[in-house]
């Protein structure tokens, strides 16, 4: 439900609107291929491997009785799309137990569709994986990550997993329905920033979901906003002072409010890259803006660079705007320079073998090696880090800046783990204890 108040917290609390919300299960298209019958997973109580060969069944694939087929019954088979997507119609049953009600996203790996389950009699999200090999075998493996976290999760800041089923050559994962990512809120927002009082919770959990993973010795390795959800859906209007007092804005775009969540509650989503710390750390990981720079550098990763995308992502939230705007190794690493210093150099001569043309006689061959001069434009137009946070933080600043430099340090080893950032000044706002912060008061 959208709801537009402006009158739900007290005004000398106007910048506090911390909701902490999960985002859904990813952005996921299925492909809906099928036989006829189907192979049942396992509820998630069932902790037998997932990897095993054949799914054991614990409900019945009913789309198969004849006494279920008019109001249960299996959509007709079809091929799935060029691409090994699941291809469905809004109002289908996918398998009995669940029906169809929209696609809520899409990504490489598949689909998400949110499905009224008429067991549970709630609305659940289903990521439908691509009915290839190389993605089935990915989503199994998520699969055993989502069961370990469920086992384990007491920080309750990862997505659960309901279910999991195998239809119509589709690995099918049910997750509990989440609210939009923050990526999406930021959009629908003009990208306008969060307050910092929101910041500091949704930082707080964030780095509580990954210090659990990496106590469980799990690496999430794709941390980005897209990735992180708001548990609830609900936000608030307030008014938004700085874009009021900008006469380039007409009042009628929406220009002169902002959205905030009405609650901080988030849930860290997509764990179909997590690797465990003993594998093989050599391969490129992260998305792009979020990438740290051992691996860029090809200098191997571990459990650092979840700690680097945090301190990406917490800047974003603060600027409203991705803080590495690049898609070249190079003016990303020149971009890191500029807003953060110089990249050590013991760093940049052991630059693997892919990366070390981008090195000169120790240093970053920049601006030398530039694509070009808007390029190099792109990269002297960022600020420096602590410019950047003054500009849109109006308190804590001082503190929020010493946490991301300690998030953002170079050196892997020298970089803050996520227990030490949460012992950090920025969150020791004791009106702020992460259980109390969607009460408002």
């Amino acid at each position: 439900m959208e709801m537009e108040c402006l009158t739900e917290f007290p005004h000398n609390h106007m910048d506090r609107h911390p909701r902490k919300r999960p985002r859904m299960a990813w952005d996921v298209q299925p492909p809906l291929k099928a036989q006829l019958g189907l192979s049942c997973g396992q509820e998630v109580g069932d902790v037998t491997s997932f990897l095993s060969s054949s799914a054991p069944s614990d409900h019945t694939c009913s789309s198969v009785n004849v006494k279920g087929l008019a109001r249960n019954g299996s959509p007709p088979w079809r091929e799935d799309d060029k691409d090994g997507h699941f291809m469905f119609a809004v109002g289908e049953n996918l398998t009995s137990r669940y029906k169809i009600y929209s696609k809520m996203g899409e990504g490489t790996f598949g689909q998400v569709l949110e499905c009224w389950d008429r067991e549970r009699k709630e609305m659940v999200a289903i990521k439908v994986i691509r009915g290839i090999k190389k993605y089935r075998e990915a989503a199994m493996i998520e699969i055993d990550v989502l069961q370990e976290l469920a086992t384990n999760d007491k920080s309750g800041r990862c997505v659960q997993i309901r279910n999991w089923f195998d239809y119509r050559n589709h690995i099918c994962i049910v997750f509990e329905k989440l609210g939009p990512s923050l990526y999406d809120f930021l959009r629908k927002n003009n990208y306008r920033s969060f307050p910092v009082d929101l910041v500091r919770e949704l930082g707080r959990q964030l780095l509580e979901c990954v210090a659990f993973m990496h106590e469980l010795r799990l690496i999430h390795t794709d941390l980005k906003p897209e990735n992180i959800l708001l548990v609830s859906p609900e936000y608030v209007k307030v008014p938004d002072y700085k874009a009021s007092s900008s006469s380039s804005r007409s009042p009628k775009d929406g220009a002169c409010f902002k959205r905030l969540p009405k609650s901080s509650a988030i849930k860290v989503i997509d764990f179909g890259s997590t690797t465990y710390e003993h594998q093989d750390h050599s391969y490129i990981v992260s998305t792009r803006h979020y990438r740290a720079p051992e691996v860029i550098l090809g200098l191997g990763w571990s459990y650092p660079c979840d700690i680097w995308s945090v301190g990406c992502i917490l800047v974003e939230l603060c600027s409203g705007e991705a803080l590495f705007q690049t898609h070249e190794n190079l003016e990303h690493l020149a971009m890191m320079e500029r807003v953060l210093g110089p990249i050590p150099q013991h760093m940049t001569k052991r630059a693997g073998r892919h990366a070390d043309k981008y090195v000169r006689r120790g240093r970053l061959d920049w601006p030398e090696g530039a694509a070009s001069r808007e390029s190099i434009r792109a990269v002297q137009r960022l600020p420096r880090l602590q410019n950047l946070v003054m500009e849109h933080v109006d308190h804590s600043a001082g503190d929020l800046i010493d946490l991301l430099q300690g998030l953002l340090r170079y050196e892997p080893s020298e970089r803050m783990t996520a227990r030490e950032a949460l012992r950090h000044p920025f969150f020791a706002r004791p009106d702020h204890h992460p259980h109390h912060s969607h009460h408002r008061r």
